[in-house]
């Protein structure tokens, strides 16, 4: 290989394995013996659910590639084709790996806790009975099975949901032999059944609807008798489709779109392990489906099916400690908001801060008779948000209030329409961003008439304006009343309603227009301080590396001895430590209690160091197709704090940080000798708590 070729695949990892390798990552955190047990198992099922999402929309996107004819290589010099072989390859042996931590490790370690799954033979007599009760009256009035033949052929089955194939023996009322039938468990009911202490051995006995349904699939078939009944789940695409060229109302074309989420294309199949194999070859064929799509798995066929388990358990002792997210000083001497911001910038970093700034910056300016204006983009809130009530309280008070409202949000398409109509009802004006980009920058203005003239309080921030997410993500947010940073936020609210040019911005780097030149530009001045002798340094923290000029510029900067550090929590394509190329970059991943969320860029810039929090990922989705801001922390202590509390903590973990390897995989890093051992997040916790 040409070292000076910077667009040679074996410099590029693959985008979808090195996804494939932080669900790893994730679900190592399911056998780490330092954490609490309910939380391993939390763990355990947010892989699977991540899992399930890689499928509804990474693997669908390669098949779709795959069906139109695409031999396009990327990077990595892998095609579609290629890529979804070593997918399959890679997707199997994690699900195999979640399947033996759950049987050989939690379970077991579960029921020395007390906490117990009771299986068929081990219900008592008793427990059979009031199972047998369960399911004639829960279950029996909600189930239709299906007998298939020419008049009942093969049902559609939704996205992910509970379904047993039967195979049968004898004649139906009709005289019919059928053979097969399929049984849909209802989605109305829990798939864990806490039993009722007065039939239970302790106080955490819990049974699966899949096990009651197996114990009493006969009596489904009068006359006839089940001799197999086996769990399956079908994963679809769940990606939605809408031509912006060809619609008039994103709103209304989404809708449409979203009834069809639960039927889209197959891409996967997982059946019980002794399902037979003449069985699981019949599912495949009804899904258009091949071998290589089929996942055999001892036990539940779905393990997001214990999320509630942790909820329903009262042991704190297996759980995290509580934690109660603190306030700035300055916010906890006064209830003036107004005051408080203009007496200078405030940062929050979530979870350790609180959100309620947030909200309650929101409900004064509601409240406030000088404040005449509020605009906000909304990405994700979550139901019953205290933000959109805000909102809602401050055009029901007469006061012009805007929203951007992104709608194609994944997967809160449907949440994000609800909240569009509720503010269009309360008299708020309402738009969806801009056709062909979806709107993910996080911004807040508030306009205030202050002794007879107008200013403007903006947040900023690097997550969404979702306040239970702000507690298990971390993500940095900034209040201030600059008055450069208002005016540029106020030109890009212009450009997202008005759809006319923002105008040159001040302080604030935006894509889709001038993000990605000023990254190229700050790493390229990084190259030629250190091209000159001088120190230089470069630091990112970000959910995802994809985007080839970005990587690129930083080959050349590791080329010309700039010291490039990266904690990039998931998809990583650019490929460290090849000599001669990417020997000064180093790249981690943090994976701990709280989702790394936040997107932070430092420069040393020749000792007059930059550091901007921002919306945006180094991904092409985040650079070329989303308005995103990135935004300076120029007060002198907050951009110390930034740089400590969002970087330089992170870079001394030495317990939940995984370091990527030249061949793409990760190595845990623990501490060596006599290092003492360094949590970046618990760290926080302890000072927040100090």
């Amino acid at each position: 290989m040409d070292a000076t070729d910077l667009n040679h695949p074996d410099l590029y990892l693959n985008r979808e394995l090195s996804l494939l390798q932080f669900h790893s990552r994730v679900l190592a955190q399911a056998s780490d013996e330092s954490i609490p047990l309910l939380e391993r198992l939390r763990f355990l099922c947010i892989s699977s659910t991540n899992l399930d999402e890689f499928f509804e929309i990474r693997v669908s996107g390669l098949k779709e590639k795959i069906v139109l004819g695409s031999i396009q290589a990327g990077p990595d010099g892998l095609t579609p084709h290629e890529t979804l072989k070593r997918v399959s390859e890679h997707a199997h042996s994690l699900v195999e790996e979640q399947y033996r931590i759950l049987q050989e490790i939690l379970f077991p370690q579960l029921e020395k806790e007390n906490i117990r799954f009771l299986r068929r033979q081990e219900w008592s007599s008793k427990q059979t009975q009031w199972v047998k009760r369960y399911f004639n009256n829960e279950l029996v009035p909600m189930l239709s099975p299906l007998g298939l033949d020419p008049a009942h052929p093969f049902p559609r089955i939704i996205n992910k949901s509970l379904n047993f194939i039967v195979s049968l023996e004898g004649k139906d009322a009709f005289g019919r032999e059928n053979g097969i039938a399929i049984v849909t468990a209802p989605r109305a009911l829990p798939r864990l059944i806490h039993l009722p202490h007065a039939y239970s051995k302790g106080p955490y006995d819990f049974i699966f609807l899949s096990s009651i349904i197996h114990a009493y699939v006969d009596d489904l078939f009068p006359g006839m008798s089940a001799t197999g009944c086996y769990q399956f789940r079908v994963t679809r695409n769940s990606d939605l489709f809408v031509d912006e060229e060809e619609i008039d109302d994103l709103l209304h074309a989404l809708e449409g779109e979203l009834s069809t989420r639960r039927y889209g294309d197959a891409v996967r199949l997982e059946v019980a392990d002794n399902c037979s194999d003449e069985m699981s070859h019949f599912l495949l064929k009804q899904f258009n489906l091949t071998s290589d799509d089929l996942y055999e798995v001892s036990g539940l066929v779905s393990l997001n099916r214990l999320m509630p388990l942790p909820d329903l358990v009262e042991r704190p002792d297996l759980k995290y400690p509580p934690f109660t997210p603190g306030l700035p000083l300055r916010m906890s001497r006064s209830t003036d908001i107004f005051e408080i911001i203009q007496r200078g910038d405030v940062l929050l970093h979530h979870p350790f801060d609180s959100f309620v700034p947030v909200i309650e910056f929101l409900r004064k300016a509601a409240a406030d008779p000088q404040v005449l204006a509020i605009k906000q983009t909304l990405y994700r809130t979550g139901p019953d948000s205290a933000i959109v009530s805000a909102l809602v309280d401050a055009a029901k008070a007469g006061k012009e209030v805007i929203a951007v409202v992104e709608l194609r949000a994944r997967f809160d398409e449907a949440e994000n329409i609800h909240l569009a109509n509720r503010l269009q009802d309360a008299g708020a004006q309402v738009v969806y961003g801009v056709v062909g980009y979806k709107s993910h920058a996080k911004m807040i203005v508030v306009v205030r008439r202050e002794r007879k003239r107008l200013r403007r309080y903006v947040h900023l921030g690097t997550g969404n304006y979702h306040a239970r997410t702000s507690r298990i993500y971390t993500d940095m947010g900034l209040l201030t009343c600059d008055k450069d940073i208002g005016d540029d936020v106020h030109k890009i609210f212009l450009q997202l309603t008005g759809l006319g040019k923002a105008g040159k911005l001040k302080k604030l780097w935006q894509s889709p227009f001038t993000l990605h030149k000023q990254l190229i530009n700050a790493i390229e001045r990084e190259a030629e301080h250190a091209s000159n002798g001088k120190a230089a340094h470069l630091i990112a923290k970000l959910n995802a590396l994809t985007e080839p000029q970005l990587i690129q510029a930083l080959y050349r900067a590791s080329q010309a001895g700039v010291k490039i550090e990266l904690i990039i929590r998931g998809t990583c394509r650019l490929r460290p430590g090849i000599p001669n190329v990417s020997d000064n970059i180093h790249v981690r991943s943090i994976v701990g209690r709280f989702l790394e969320h936040s997107r932070i860029y430092y420069f040393l810039n020749g000792g007059h160091s930059e550091i901007y929090c921002a919306s945006a990922d180094w991904m092409e989705r985040n650079i070329f197709r989303r308005v995103e801001t990135a935004f300076p922390i120029e007060d002198p202590q907050l951009a110390k704090r930034v740089f400590k509390e969002g970087l330089s903590v992170y870079l001394s973990d030495n317990t939940q940080a995984w370091i990527l390897q030249s061949d793409g995989s990760y190595k845990r890093l623990r501490p060596t000798g006599n290092q003492k051992p360094r949590s970046a997040q618990q760290l926080l916790l302890e000072k927040q708590a100090g």
